[in-house]
């Protein structure tokens, strides 16, 4: 099984490619795949596939990207909704065991974050194991080019506080690729409770990479203005940052001028925010007399209020 991890790993690092960026005083390297990444990824595909199926682990290099898979599925209590989470277990404890001993895998049994952070650091799609059933545990590394300025953004982080969690590489991650999203948009992705979810989120918002809008249930987060800016990306940040509640308010009653009445998911599209928030703007519009209610239920239309 060594002679065979070896090879194979010769052969990987055969067709990994790297450039390097200036981040500060330091050089980082960027490779087209992290090492640390597939080595857990290989590892875990020998160490716990199932040893009373037929068939091997394969290993493949196409267009898409890197695959490993192995026989068998996922280890008796984890799935693809708690992979992040659950407790470390395995198919061959003994075999883990050795492994971790002789250095190839984690001894914290946690190599799954090592996959997830080989990927997500570089601004690069979360590990796919969507491919996964009950006979085959599949992972893919997916053939995409790194997000450098997500990248620096990472590294000059580490530099001032440490390593970043994996959960805040995670929302991270979401929030460049979708921009806005609240604390129940980003639970399913780290795998963990809504209190988590928020502690991680406002730990974030306290040290400068993301921004909060709105309170409550309702409450989003975005990237900070000053990646975006770091990104000579100022345009874009207006755009995803949304508008000002009074600014909300004005475009509501213009359209409702120009339109006759104006409906929740009118709103929200018009506003760039979610349902929830845009019944509570209505709320305070119609609180302040400006505009008044026709009808009841998912059909209820908003027109301006007769003075």
């Amino acid at each position: 099984m060594l002679e065979t991890f070896e090879e194979v790993e010769l052969l990987f690092k055969a067709r990994v490619e790297e450039e390097e960026i200036q981040v500060g005083l330091f050089r980082v390297p960027v490779p087209n795949y992290d090492r640390r990444a597939f080595r857990e990824a290989f590892v875990n595909a020998l160490v716990h596939r199932d040893f009373s199926r037929l068939g091997a682990v394969h290993v493949k290099i196409s267009d898409d990207g890197l695959s490993v898979s192995n026989p068998g599925g996922f280890v008796e209590g984890v799935t693809l909704e708690n992979l992040l989470v659950a407790a470390p277990r395995s198919r061959n404890p003994l075999l883990a065991d050795v492994i971790k001993r002789i250095g190839l895998a984690e001894r914290t049994g946690r190599g799954i974050d090592r996959i997830y952070e080989g990927m997500l650091r570089y601004g690069r799609p979360a590990p796919d194991y969507s491919l996964s059933d009950a006979f085959t545990v599949s992972v893919l590394l997916a053939n995409a080019a790194a997000d450098l300025d997500f990248l620096r953004m990472v590294v000059e982080q580490e530099d001032k506080l440490g390593t970043m969690p994996i959960d805040s590489l995670i929302i991270l991650s979401r929030l460049r690729e979708e921009r806005r999203l609240t604390t129940a948009d980003l639970v399913p992705s780290v795998q963990k409770s809504e209190a988590n979810v928020r502690a991680a989120l406002e730990k974030l918002v306290e040290t400068g990479f993301l921004e909060p809008h709105g309170t409550g249930r309702g409450r989003t987060y975005t990237l900070s203005a000053a990646h975006y800016q770091h990104a000579g990306k100022k345009a874009e940040y207006i755009r995803q940052a949304g508008f000002a509640p009074i600014q909300q308010e004005q475009m509501v009653l213009n359209y409702i001028d120009k339109h006759g009445n104006i409906k929740r998911s009118d709103a929200a599209d018009l506003c760039r925010i979610s349902p929830f928030q845009a019944t509570r703007l209505f709320k305070r519009l119609v609180e302040a007399g400006m505009i008044k209610p026709i009808g009841q239920g998912k059909g209820t239309r908003y027109e301006r209020q007769c003075q």
